[in-house]
């Protein structure tokens, strides 16, 4: 693959940002190798992809006719009509779709029958290098492709290849997760102040608990029961703070809103 890859954006906002910027930083292109397009009324990310050093148009044609690959980044209630107005020029074209809720099937029928589509869910980690990205081969689309994929999104994160099956219950734990996981660093916080920590110390602490956590998890290859028992001494504080957690559901809670999420983004795929 080429270091000067010419990457195409429909679609700006803060995710097609962050991809950008990852791609920048891992050396895969360069700024001025990038295109993106916009609604003419959002001057912020207009401005913000011109700091990349990116041609940017109102127009989503002169994207895609300037790109070997082009990333789908625009609202999924949008996504038919921005499709429809590429597709004279989609012929042989890589196309990564990041638009929730819309199928494999939904994009390929929107563009011509040689272009290559890849389905992808990433989340907004992938803003500090730290996303959790999975994907999806279409019906065209060649292991060059899928290489292709991976090594992008491993310049933001991990990325791991899944079923489209999979895609609903992995937007709502990787997609919806952060926001689960920010909560539960402002509950953590919140108790220390009422402890007495200062609050700025208290999210400083609870974010690099957070973080640490994930990292042992993931660089360990522990079950998090085992890794929670490491920490649990008898009759100590952890045992009496995970009693509170138990007692009060937090499991149930967290596992159920994975499940109501699921069903959701279920109910948004089958509109």
């Amino acid at each position: 693959m080429s270091n000067l890859l010419k990457l195409g954006f429909l679609g700006g906002g803060k995710m097609a940002q962050a991809m950008a910027n990852g791609f920048i930083s891992a050396g895969l292109t360069r700024g001025e190798n990038m295109v993106a397009s916009f609604h003419p009324s959002d001057t912020m990310n207009i401005e913000a992809f011109k700091t990349f050093g990116a041609e940017t148009h109102t127009e989503n044609l002169p994207v895609v006719k300037q790109s070997e690959i082009i990333f789908i980044s625009v609202k999924p209630s949008v996504v038919s009509d921005v499709l429809a107005a590429v597709r004279p020029a989609s012929a042989g074209k890589l196309f990564i779709s990041i638009a929730m809720g819309v199928t494999l099937r939904e994009l390929e029928n929107s563009l011509e029958t040689n272009a290559r589509v890849i389905r992808v869910m990433p989340n907004t980690p992938a803003l500090v290098r730290a996303g959790a990205t999975v994907y999806v081969r279409g019906t065209a689309a060649t292991e060059d492709d899928c290489q292709v994929t991976q090594t992008l999104f491993k310049a933001v994160g991990t990325c791991e290849e899944v079923t489209e099956a999979m895609m609903d219950p992995i937007t709502a734990l990787s997609g919806s997760g952060p926001a689960y996981v920010f909560v539960m660093i402002e509950a953590l916080a919140d108790g220390a102040v009422r402890m007495g920590l200062p609050r700025d110390l208290a999210y400083r602490l609870a974010s690099q608990t957070v973080l640490g956590s994930g990292k042992l998890v993931r660089e360990t290859g522990r079950h998090p029961g085992q890794l929670k028992d490491d920490v649990t001494s008898p009759a100590g504080s952890t045992a009496a703070g995970l009693s509170h957690l138990e007692q009060n559901a937090f499991r149930h809670a967290v596992s159920g809103a994975v499940e109501t999420a699921t069903v959701r983004c279920r109910q948004i795929s089958s509109k």
